[in-house]
C-alpha cells in the first residue's frame, strides 16, 4: 500500500496469482451462484457519483464463504478428503464448509461456540455437517477445532489463512469486473482480509486503476496498526457487532496480498454500521448483516471519498433475527429517528391526554410512555413522563421538542 508507513520493507512475492482465481472460478461453475448487481440510486445521490450493491448476501449460504470453502476442499488429496475436514466458525464460514463438503462428498465436522444464534447452528446442520459447541468465544472454538484436527487427522479449513481460500474468494473480483467494466473503485469488507486479497489479486491483474478499498469496524481494525508495523499484528480485545469481520490478527497469507494490492483500509464506528445495515433494508429491499453492510457504511461516512463508479460489495445477510432488531433501533436512533425525552407536569386527570394531542399535531409517532411519581427531585403534585417517539429524522425532532415547549411543557434533556 502506497500509504503505508513501512513502503520501504521489501513487499513478499504474492502467494496467489490471477491464474489460481481463473481456475477457481472454473471450479466453482455450477456451484456458487453469479449473484446480481443492483444499482443504488439513493447511495449514488448521496455520493454524486454511480454506486453499485454487490449482492452476494444472496449467495448460496448467504455469503461469499462458499467460494473459498469449496476451492480448498476440492482441492483436497483422495486420503485428505477420506479423513474429513473441520472448522470453527460463529456462523458464515461454518456454513459455506458445511455446504461445500456436502456438494464434494466429504465428512465435516464444524466447532461453534456455546452462544452461537440458533439460526446459524440449524443452517449448518442442515447443509449436512456434525456441529459441536464448544467454548465461549470463538478463540476457544478455534482451538478445539485445532484439538480435534490433530487428534483425528481430519483437515482444517482455515476461514481465510489458506492460497486456495483466497483464490475462491476473488472470484468475486472477476464477477464485478464483468458485471461493471466500468469501475472505479471496489469497497469490501475486512477482517482476516482473505476477501479483500482474493478481489485484489484478480483486479489489480486486469484493471490496475481500479481502487479497491478495504473497510474495518473501527472496534476491529488490526489492519492498519498491521500494515504500519509491516507484519500481522493482533488486536486486542476487537469488539463490534459486524462479528463478520470482528478478526484479532490478519491473516498471514491475505497480509502480504493486501499490502501489495489493496489501496487503502478505512475504518468506520458502530453508528455507521447501523445505519448502513438500515440503509439496505429500507432503500435497497435487502437484508444485511453488519459486516455486510460496511462499505455502504464507509460510503455513508465520507460521501464523497470515493471516485465512481464504486461497487459496494454486500458480502454477507447472515443476522441472527434478534441482533437484527437491536441493530435497526440503534440505526434509526443513529440516523435521528427516535427521540426520548423526559417532561415535568402538574399530575392531573387529561395530562397525559393533552401530551398525546400535542404529539400527534407534530406527527410524532409514541412508541412507548413511562411515568415517575416516586422521585425525590419531584414536587408534592408533579410527575415526570418519559417519552420513546418515532420521528422522521433530526429536523423533526427539533421540530416535536419546540410543539411542546410551546404548549408549555418542560422538556428534561
Amino acid at each position: 500500500m502506497s500509504n503505508s508507513a513501512s513502503d520501504s520493507v521489501p513487499h513478499p512475492l504474492p502467494a496467489v496469482t490471477l491464474d489460481d482465481v481463473r481456475g477457481a472460478q472454473k471450479m466453482l461453475s455450477g456451484v456458487a451462484r453469479i449473484t446480481a448487481l443492483a444499482h443504488s440510486h439513493h447511495l449514488s445521490q448521496l455520493t454524486g457519483t454511480p454506486v453499485h450493491l454487490k449482492c452476494e448476501n444472496l449467495q448460496r449460504t448467504g455469503s461469499f464463504k462458499l467460494r473459498g470453502a469449496y476451492v480448498r476442499i476440492a482441492g483436497l488429496l483422495p486420503e485428505e478428503r477420506a479423513a474429513g475436514v473441520v472448522a470453527a466458525s460463529a456462523g458464515n464460514h461454518a456454513q459455506g464448509v458445511a455446504l461445500a463438503s456436502s456438494l464434494l462428498g466429504v465428512r465435516a465436522t464444524v466447532f461453534m461456540p456455546v452462544g452461537a444464534p440458533l439460526p446459524k447452528v440449524a443452517a449448518t446442520r442442515d447443509y449436512g455437517a456434525e456441529v459441536r459447541l464448544h467454548g465461549q468465544v470463538v478463540d476457544e472454538t478455534l482451538a478445539a477445532a485445532q484439538e480435534y484436527a490433530r487428534e483425528t487427522g481430519a483437515v482444517f479449513i482455515h476461514p481465510f489463512d489458506h492460497p486456495d481460500v483466497v483464490a475462491g474468494q476473488g472470484t468475486l473480483g472477476l464477477e464485478i469486473l464483468e458485471q461493471c467494466p466500468e469501475v472505479r473503485t471496489i469497497l469490501v469488507g475486512v477482517g482476516g482480509g482473505g476477501l479483500a486479497a482474493g478481489i485484489a489479486v484478480a483486479v489489480k491483474a486486469l484493471r490496475p486503476d481500479v481502487r479497491v478499498i478495504g473497510v474495518q469496524a473501527q472496534g476491529a481494525a488490526a489492519y492498519p496498526p498491521s500494515l504500519q508495523a509491516g507484519r500481522p499484528v493482533s488486536f486486542p480485545n476487537p469488539a463490534t457487532m459486524a462479528d463478520g469481520i470482528k478478526v484479532g490478527r490478519p491473516g498471514d497469507v491475505p497480509f502480504g496480498l493486501v499490502r501489495t494490492l489493496v489501496d487503502d483500509v478505512r475504518t468506520v464506528s458502530e453508528d455507521a454500521l447501523a445505519s448502513a445495515l438500515l440503509l439496505c433494508l429500507e432503500r435497497a429491499k435487502l437484508v444485511v448483516e453488519p459486516a455486510g453492510a460496511s462499505p455502504v457504511a464507509a460510503l455513508l461516512s465520507e460521501p464523497g471519498a470515493f471516485e465512481g463508479p464504486v461497487v459496494a460489495l454486500l458480502s454477507g445477510g447472515n443476522v441472527d433475527p434478534l441482533l437484527m432488531q437491536r441493530v435497526l433501533t440503534h440505526g434509526m436512533a443513529a440516523a435521528g429517528r427516535y427521540l426520548s425525552l423526559r417532561l415535568r407536569l402538574t399530575d392531573r386527570p387529561g395530562a397525559l391526554a393533552s401530551i398525546l394531542r400535542v404529539l400527534s399535531a407534530a406527527d410524532a409517532n409514541v412508541l412507548d410512555v413511562g411515568h415517575v411519581r416516586t422521585d425525590p427531585r419531584l414536587g408534592l403534585t408533579e410527575v415526570e413522563v418519559e417519552l420513546h417517539l418515532e420521528t422522521k429524522g433530526p429536523a423533526h425532532c427539533a421540530e416535536v421538542r419546540t410543539a411542546l415547549r410551546e404548549a408549555g411543557y418542560t422538556v428534561i434533556d
